[in-house]
């Protein structure tokens, strides 16, 4: 299933890394530590635990918050 949200939101707990670097200010190793916090905690319960994943800064998730849902 496409992880993209009927909103067109890219989802967090199901994207790839792919489709997480894509994101602005996401590079393949944000993407892969956002993967790696997933597999580690199990998925995210709202956007805002995105902050828990190092180097996601909460300045970074107010820019990430109008392109991304759980």
């Amino acid at each position: 299933a496409p992880s993209e949200a009927p909103s067109g939101r890219i989802n967090i707990n199901t994207a790839t890394i792919e489709e997480l670097d894509a994101l602005p200010g996401i590079g393949p190793a944000k993407a892969q530590a956002i993967v790696d916090y997933r597999t580690a905690h199990g998925p995210f319960r709202t956007v805002d635990e995105l902050v828990l994943v190092d180097g996601i800064s909460p300045a970074m998730l107010d820019r990430l918050r109008p392109l991304i849902t759980v």
